[in-house]
């Protein structure tokens, strides 16, 4: 039986109550990932995290270091009445290599492998949909597969908004401000540019 995927938040605000649904996706690294969908008009939240293993709250080194089953994955929180699901899973499969099983670009390993996450034949169905479509426009297989969504464990605080930070942290070029050595990490790792070579225009997030 599949988990809740869309699990429904009653948010107060000054219209009323409003509906959010949650995506789950496992994109790489999930700093990349939460700083691409941060930046989706309709997207109210996205957090970092871990999810598809079988160790009950994993730290980061476990998941790094193999053998927990965990996918770093993030959820997208929404609303659908400005963004819908297709929609997200539309630029999220273009901004990935849909075409690696092994990890993402740099990042080589379980945890940094492609997946979606759903919890019934509806959500299954549309996931599937978008699949198809990304499959036809490239003339490749993808191989992002749709799975399950079990639990989430929200990542340790640091990962959090990673991209944003201003923390000095050290790097293989030196010192630098977390958010600069976020740019540097992406840069280095190769993610917009392969996303570029195999998405061309339609990669809504490389730059």
């Amino acid at each position: 039986m599949f988990a809740r995927f869309c699990a429904v938040v009653l948010c107060l605000c000054p219209l009323g109550l409003r509906a959010e649904e949650v995506l789950t996706v496992a994109g790489g690294c999930f700093w990349c990932v939460e700083a691409d969908f941060e930046k989706v008009a309709g997207v109210t939240g996205v957090v970092s995290g871990y999810t598809g293993g079988a160790t009950v709250n994993p730290t980061y080194d476990e998941v790094s270091g193999g053998g927990t089953g965990h996918y770093e994955a993030v959820q997208i929180t929404f609303d659908p009445a400005r963004v819908s699901l297709d929609q997200l899973l539309y630029l999220f499969l273009r901004s990935v290599d849909v075409t690696d099983a092994g990890g993402q670009f740099c990042d080589r390993g379980d945890s940094y492998r492609t997946a979606i996450f759903v919890s019934d034949r509806a959500e299954k169905d549309t996931a599937e949909a978008v699949l198809a479509q990304a499959s036809a426009e490239l003339g490749a297989v993808v191989l992002t597969p749709v799975l399950p969504l079990g639990q989430f464990y929200r990542a340790e605080e640091y990962h959090q908004d990673y991209y944003k930070g201003d923390d000095l942290v050290f790097t293989r070029a030196g010192p630098k401000r977390q958010a600069a050595a976020y740019e540097f990490y992406r840069e280095a790792c190769g993610r917009d540019a392969r996303v570029r070579a195999l998405w061309g225009g339609t990669a809504p997030f490389a730059e």
